[in-house]
């Protein structure tokens, strides 16, 4: 009987580094090569993010390519740069051979321009160079800059038997094969297969008589974020890319839509929260500054210009200073509420779910925001009533919360939207930009009611 091998979850511990740094300070290569050959290339990776840079080196050294291609490409990106640097151009050559034409790519673009060139003039392989500087012509954030060239191409011509015979060849150069992609005597995409329709039609058969002509596809000048939308929208694994003429160029597979994603989310994350460059934990002061104080800036404005606003209204504070007191609660919710709103429109543009009319969506908001608006206005009477014994503030306090409210909905809804008319990101809506303006616009909105209802 086999006994089978138990599947333990790899945990990086601090026991693991350090007998890991310890093997490294003896030069014990044969137990350190058997102890890292024991892990996933993604767990190996894990364990270099907490060495230090000549640790690091030693282990890429010491290991083969086919295994350390791999490992780098799962590295952080700060990690694997100051990595390749301390590999020569010859070293990062080979492992550059071990990878796909998409990852290899992705690679030798964060190297330095003159390093690149003379990294891919070390290439052996010269249709592997040939397809990497194809790709690397492409913008990042394109189809032409997430695709690999490795695919099963047939032509519809062949015969089912003819066509099996060939593929095999093709098929060892890919990692998964989730499609068979059927071209004409041109090249040009008219159609896809299953391994099950291949495996099932008869050999004297040919490929135009299975193949099936709906197939999906992108164009390689496509943007990176569309491309996403469509492999979402129709639940694919992996998408063939053409050019213009509809010639088969390569395709995109899940894994690389999931970093674009994974991306855009950080992105997105980062603008809600006032960031407005693409920075990490680890970058300098002076880079995340640099991110941050343009939104900090505008915070201070916002702040100025509500301060100059209720100064306009001294003369209200004089008569009923009980309404200065419920400032921050009215500044609060109209910059809560524009947040919601704003948040929902985003994601919905995100997802490609806001279809319509501008203004059907404004009026929804608009009645949304005015039942929310008159329900929490309801419970801040009855407390003002009841705390203060003055129906008429009551009355000015809660009328100029639902007005703060229905305002903030609508600035909430319209901005993101507007934006995305002028092909700006959306998601900048979200953040600081939505929260100063509400502020602005609750504190005004706030004075001028009241001051209108308490007849001042």
């Amino acid at each position: 009987m086999v006994e089978e091998k138990e599947n333990i979850q790899f945990e990086l511990t601090n026991e693991l580094i350090e007998q890991v740094q310890q093997l490294i300070v003896e030069n014990n290569d044969k137990e350190l090569r058997a102890l890292m050959l024991d892990f996933h290339h993604a767990d190996i990776a894990e364990i270099l993010d907490e060495l230090d840079l000549e640790e690091a080196v030693y282990i890429i050294k010491l290991l083969d390519s086919e295994t350390t291609s791999d490992i780098l490409m799962e590295l952080d990106e700060d990690i694997r740069e100051n990595v390749l640097k301390n590999l020569s151009s010859k070293e990062i050559a080979e492992e550059i051979e071990e990878l796909d034409t998409d990852d290899a790519a992705d690679m030798i673009a964060e190297l330095p321009e003159d390093r690149q060139e003379d990294v891919i003039s070390q290439i052996e392989d010269q249709e592997h160079k040939a397809e990497i500087q194809e790709l690397l012509a492409y913008d990042e954030d394109t189809a032409g800059g997430l695709m690999a060239k490795e695919l099963v191409k047939v032509y519809e011509t062949w015969t089912v038997a003819g066509c099996m015979r060939r593929i095999r060849g093709q098929a060892k150069d890919v990692t998964r094969v989730h499609s068979i992609y059927v071209v004409d005597k041109e090249d040009k995409l008219i159609g896809r297969l299953s391994l099950k329709d291949l495996i099932t039609a008869k050999s004297e058969q040919k490929i135009a008589d299975i193949a099936k002509d709906n197939v999906d596809f992108v164009n390689v000048n496509e943007d990176a974020e569309e491309v996403a939308k469509v492999m979402q929208k129709y639940d694919l694994e992996a998408i063939p890319v053409v050019d213009d003429n509809q010639i088969l160029l390569g395709r995109i597979t899940i894994d690389d839509i999931v970093d674009v994603i994974k991306e855009e989310a950080e992105k997105d994350y980062q603008l809600a929260a006032g960031i407005t460059q693409d920075v990490e934990a680890d970058d300098s002061i002076v880079q995340l500054t640099r991110a941050r104080l343009p939104w900090l800036f505008l915070g201070l404005v916002g702040g100025v210009g509500a301060f100059l606003i209720m100064e306009g209204f001294q003369g209200v504070f004089e008569k009923y200073a009980e309404l200065f007191f419920f400032t921050p609660l009215i500044a609060a919710m109209a910059g809560n509420v524009g947040v919601q709103s704003s948040a929902i429109i985003v994601q919905g543009l995100a997802n490609d779910d806001v279809k319509g009319s501008v203004n059907k969506r404004l009026i929804k908001e608009m009645f949304l925001a005015a039942l929310n608006g008159v329900i929490l206005a309801l419970f801040l009477f009855l407390f003002v009533w009841i705390y203060k014994n003055d129906m008429q503030t009551a009355l000015a306090i809660s009328a100029s919360l639902v007005a703060v409210i229905i305002v903030a909905g609508l600035i909430g809804t319209f901005i993101p939207l507007f934006l995305d008319k002028r092909g700006i990101d959306p998601a900048i809506a979200t953040g600081p930009f939505i929260t100063t303006s509400n502020d602005i616009f609750g504190i005004l909105i706030y004075f001028w009611i009241a001051k209108l209802i308490l007849n001042i």
